[in-house]
């Protein structure tokens, strides 16, 4: 049995790989441009449930770990004389100018530049809980877009960075989609995920039961914090342009809602649910234009994309309170025992 599963899955990523390259190869770069958006939401969505989902904590600080993640890979991406280019203003510190590494290198140190900002965070603000350590985390992820915005010659103020690089595509997004996914089952179903559930559970018991609470809390923070630094450089090279509006609360909470909506606790549901919303973000977008019916005319209002959004999520809530997977995961033994009881009443 556990032979046929590894051979599905197998199977299963050499079809997705199959999609991929048929979708870059068929859609035009608009819906290439979603389609990648898409794997960079699951990356951001899958850190996430692992920090609010699978551990528990309450963390609203991921729009400050995704804004360390963009600068320091957009930094180290950009050349001498773009950097030169850019930093008009006030010059730029002579030993960032000079450093100019490849793109995924890029990626993996703005990566770890994000988890050891939520390392030095998560010191003090991991021994509160609920409420407290929701408002603590959100209000270190504004004091890292404030700091972003003052720092002149490290990451040119409020003026942002220009020109980066578009390095990340669907290949890109994707690939390091699918490296997360694995990752996180592989962590989840190990002796570390059941420790995340157990304090998630119950934090007096999985204390009494010898798990370190600060420990393994850490662990999914820096984690989470990780992934959302990559994150956030994906998605920098692939606007090519940041600034510290764009790492405002609005964006914690839309990775928040693709996480509720999925399945608090579900790798399944996340990866559902982010797919789902980006793309209903950009298809509901013809309703704040003006629509011909023949009999008459709407005009379009702008916004009117967020509320009829709004309803329909309202809607998946009422019927699904828990999401759409809750915590359920997508399993192979579902299809495999089918299959066999579909076989034993033939040969019967």
């Amino acid at each position: 049995m556990k032979n046929r599963k590894t051979q599905l899955t197998i199977i299963l990523l050499i079809v997705t790989i199959a999609i991929i390259a048929v979708l870059n190869i068929t859609l035009d770069s608009y819906k290439i441009k979603i389609f990648t958006l898409c794997g960079i939401y699951i990356i951001l969505g899958l850190s996430m449930n692992l920090i609010n989902g699978f551990t528990g904590l309450f963390s609203l600080g991921h729009a400050g770990f995704m804004a360390v993640g963009a600068y320091v890979s957009a930094l180290l991406t950009m050349s001498p004389e773009l950097k030169d280019s850019v930093f008009y203003v006030a010059p730029i510190n002579p030993f960032i100018k000079v450093i100019q590494l490849p793109f995924p290198l890029a990626l993996i140190v703005g990566g770890l530049a994000a988890a050891g900002i939520a390392f030095l965070i998560g010191a003090p603000v991991l021994r509160l809980n609920d409420d407290y350590l929701a408002i603590a985390t959100l209000g270190f992820s504004e004091i890292i877009r404030v700091v972003i915005t003052n720092t002149q010659t490290l990451t040119n103020g409020s003026l942002g960075l220009k020109g980066i690089t578009r390095y990340t595509n669907a290949w890109w997004a994707w690939g390091i989609a699918i490296l997360t996914i694995f990752f996180m089952i592989w962590l989840i179903h190990g002796m570390y995920g059941k420790a995340f559930k157990a304090i998630r559970e119950d934090e007096i018991a999985a204390e009494a039961m010898g798990i370190s609470l600060f420990k393994h809390k850490m662990m999914s923070f820096v984690i989470g914090a990780f992934f959302a630094g990559v994150g956030g450089g994906l998605l920098g090279h692939l606007i090519g342009a940041i600034d510290p509006n764009m790492f405002r609360f609005i964006l914690t909470f839309n990775i928040l809602l693709i996480v509720v909506l999925g399945g608090i606790g579900s790798i399944t549901g996340t990866i559902i649910s982010a797919t789902a919303v980006t793309i209903l973000m950009e298809v509901l977008r013809f309703i704040e234009n003006p629509i011909n019916l023949g009999f008459v005319n709407i005009p379009g209002i702008p916004g009117m994309r967020m509320v009829v959004f709004s309803l329909m999520l309202m809607g998946v809530i009422l019927f699904y309170p828990k999401g759409l997977m809750g915590r359920a995961e997508f399993n192979w033994d579902y299809f495999l025992k089918k299959k066999f009881l579909r076989n034993r009443k033939k040969s019967a």
